[in-house]
C-alpha cells in the first residue's frame, strides 16, 4: 500500500487539565525502524496508546495503515502488532503455548501454517531451547523477547514496540536491539525509547518528542550531520590564543570555539573545505611551539547533543 505507516496531524490529549500530548503531528515511512525518542513524561506512551486504540484523542486525526484510529480501530488491530511496556504473561503456561493463545486471535490461516509461524517466531527471537519451558521461568530479557515474539507472531505489517529495551541489562539491550535489526525490510518498526544509544543504533528516522509536542524529525544521519558544518576537534596544552587567531585568519576556517578540559584546552574547528583541513589543519597548530597535541579527529556529532539542544531549545 501507499502512503506513511502512520500519520497524525495536530494530535492532541488531554486527561482534565492535564495535555499529555499536545498537536503531534508525525509521519512514518512504510519499512522504516523509526525511533519515537523522548524523556520520561513526554507524552510517548500515549501516543502509542492513541495509535493502537486504547485511547481516543481529544483533538486531531491519526491513520495507521490508512486506517483512522477512531472509526476504524479494529482494522488497525488486525495489521499491526503491540509491545505495551511492561509485557504480563500467564507465568504457568509455555512460550509456545502463550504465542499459540495469541495467535488464535487472528485466525486466517489453518493450523499448520499456524504452527509455522509460532516456530518463526520462536527462532527469530532465540528462545527455541526455552520454547516449552514455563514462561515463569524465564529471565526479564527473555521475557521481552517472547513479548516481541507475540507481538509479531501474525506477521503484522506494523510494529509498535513502547520501550522495549528499558528495563534491560546490557545484554538483554543488545538482544533486543538485534532482534529489531533482523525485522527491518519485513515489516514497519515504530519503538519509543529515551536511550540515545539505541537509537544512533537501528533507526532510520527519528521523531524528538518534549512535553506532548514533537521538536523534530528527520532521518538519523540528518540528525546527526549537526549544523552541516564539518569540524575537526583538537585538544591542545598550553596557551592557544595565538593558535586560535591563527585559525580564524584563514579562510577555509568558519569558527573556532574553545572548551576547558582536565588536560587542556579542547579546540572545535568549523571548517568550509575539509579537504584542505585534513592537509593543512593539524601542520598549522603544531607550528607553535608552545603546544603540545593531546589528540586531533573529526568531530562526529552525538545524538546527545542533537537531543540536548532540541529539548533545551524547546524549553526556552
Amino acid at each position: 500500500m501507499d502512503g506513511p505507516a502512520i500519520e497524525t496531524v495536530g494530535l492532541i490529549k488531554r486527561y482534565g487539565d492535564v495535555e499529555a500530548l499536545g498537536g503531534l503531528d508525525l509521519e512514518v515511512p512504510r519499512g522504516s525502524v523509526f525511533g519515537f525518542l523522548g524523556p520520561n513524561g513526554a507524552g510517548k506512551t500515549t501516543a502509542m496508546r492513541l495509535l493502537v486504540g486504547l485511547a481516543r484523542p481529544t483533538a486531531g486525526r491519526a491513520r495507521v495503515l490508512g486506517f483512522d484510529v477512531v472509526t476504524e480501530s479494529l482494522e488497525i488491530r488486525r495489521r499491526i502488532g503491540y509491545l505495551a511496556q511492561l509485557p504480563r504473561f500467564y507465568d504457568e503456561l509455555t512460550p509456545r503455548e502463550t504465542l499459540r493463545f495469541a495467535r488464535g486471535f487472528f485466525p486466517r490461516d489453518p493450523d499448520t501454517v499456524v504452527e509455522d509461524d509460532l516456530a518463526a517466531a520462536i527462532d527469530l527471537v532465540g528462545l527455541t531451547g526455552k520454547a516449552d519451558q514455563r514462561v515463569g521461568t524465564l529471565s526479564g530479557g527473555q521475557r521481552q523477547r517472547l513479548g516481541i515474539a507475540q507481538a509479531c507472531v501474525h506477521q503484522p505489517e506494523l510494529l509498535i514496540l513502547d520501550e522495549p529495551a528499558a528495563a534491560l541489562d546490557p545484554i538483554g539491550r543488545r538482544d533486543v536491539l538485534d532482534i529489531m535489526q533482523r525485522l527491518r525490510g519485513t515489516t514497519t518498526v515504530f519503538y519509543s525509547t529515551h536511550i540515545l544509544d539505541d537509537v544512533q543504533r537501528i533507526s532510520d528516522t527519528v521523531a524528538v518528542l518534549h512535553h506532548g509536542r514533537r521538536v523534530a524529525q528527520a532521518r538519523t544521519e540528518a540528525l546527526l550531520a549537526g549544523d552541516g558544518h564539518p569540524s575537526y576537534l583538537v585538544e591542545v596544552a598550553g596557551d592557544v590564543d595565538g593558535t586560535v587567531r591563527r585559525l580564524e585568519a584563514e579562510p577555509w576556517v568558519d569558527a573556532v570555539t574553545r572548551t576547558a578540559t582536565a588536560e587542556g584546552t579542547r579546540l572545535r574547528v568549523a571548517v568550509s573545505d575539509p579537504v584542505v583541513a585534513r592537509q593543512r589543519l593539524l601542520r598549522l597548530v603544531l607550528t607553535d611551539q608552545q603546544l603540545t597535541v593531546i589528540s586531533f579527529s573529526p568531530h562526529r556529532v552525538e545524538l546527545e547533543e542533537v537531543f540536548v539542544d532540541l529539548v533545551e531549545g524547546a524549553r526556552a
